[in-house]
């Protein structure tokens, strides 16, 4: 395997893992209370030393929502063959209160090329899928079988989050995430850990409930990537989920890899949630700031 796509594979494992472990969201079916807008940023920390950011803006319609995410890293992520910068999008539709991705597009480029992805979906399974340039042949190689079924890395899941009345409850840790991200297809499993308190720079301050979180590769991976390797051996991953004020929305607060080298963290600074009227217009693409 040349540098350049061993360095591009480390690049979407951690770019895309990132933006899924930051973006993940839950919403209930009640259509009436799930509609609203989320613009928060994270600061990605590696043994406390501030080494990117991620900004995400979210909007969530009665039919419809929208996602984007731009993803910066560098300093000692390079230690694990990470630098450069990365934006996603995806859009997709409301049907019976649960999300449907129908489109997803990323872009990472570092300083030594551009990997750009655009994949169209229907019901849960890949319709088309470009990926510039083609993966390596030395991955695990992706099936049909692992094409359907997912989510892509910034729905990663819209599910109901709480019984009604609750806004935080243990059942929003108890899932599966199946997820493919044009190259890569792995699974998050999230299970119940503990209740905690948090407080943003800007915007929210209150409780979150704390998810703990496996990382399973499946396909279009090298097992050898030190990356996939620290995420996979790693027991000690946990998420903070917040509520969405408003609505029956949570968010990814803070996400937690904890190894006896190193920490790896990445919490929001900035949590600012709206809701708004159920006659809103259409949905237009989020921006990143």
């Amino acid at each position: 395997m040349s540098g350049s796509s061993l360095k591009r594979a480390s690049q979407t494992t951690i770019l895309a893992v990132g933006s899924a472990l930051a973006l993940i969201t839950a919403t209930a079916g009640d259509r009436a209370h799930g509609e609203g807008n989320l613009d928060a940023s994270y600061t990605i920390s590696f043994a406390r030393i501030p080494v990117g950011e991620v900004t995400a803006s979210a909007v969530f319609g009665q039919s419809e929502y929208a996602i984007s995410a731009r993803v910066r890293a560098g300093g000692v992520m390079k230690v694990l063959s990470v630098d450069g910068e990365a934006s996603f999008t995806t859009r997709g539709t409301i049907k019976d209160g649960h999300p449907v991705p129908t489109n997803f597009t990323s872009k990472i480029v570092s300083n030594t090329e551009t990997s750009d992805v655009t994949m169209v979906l229907d019901e849960g399974g890949v319709k088309e899928l470009t990926v510039t340039p083609p993966p390596s042949q030395d991955r695990v190689p992706v099936t049909a079988a692992n094409r359907r079924g997912i989510v892509d890395p910034l729905t990663a899941v819209l599910f109901s989050a709480a019984a009604a009345g609750e806004t935080l409850s243990q059942e929003a840790c108890r899932r599966t995430l199946p997820i493919f991200d044009g190259q890569q297809r792995y699974d998050l499993k999230l299970a119940f850990k503990r209740m905690d308190k948090v407080t943003a720079q800007k915007g929210y301050a209150g409780p979150v409930v704390v998810c703990s979180v496996s990382y399973e590769p499946i396909a279009g991976h090298r097992g050898s990537i030190p990356l996939v390797k620290y995420l996979s051996e790693n027991r000690d991953l946990e998420m903070a989920l917040a509520p969405i004020v408003g609505t029956r929305l949570l968010a990814p607060f803070r996400l937690s890899v904890v190894s006896m080298l190193a920490n790896l963290t990445i919490e929001a600074n900035r949590f600012e949630t709206t809701a708004h009227a159920s006659d809103a217009p259409p949905i237009a693409d989020p921006k990143v700031r």
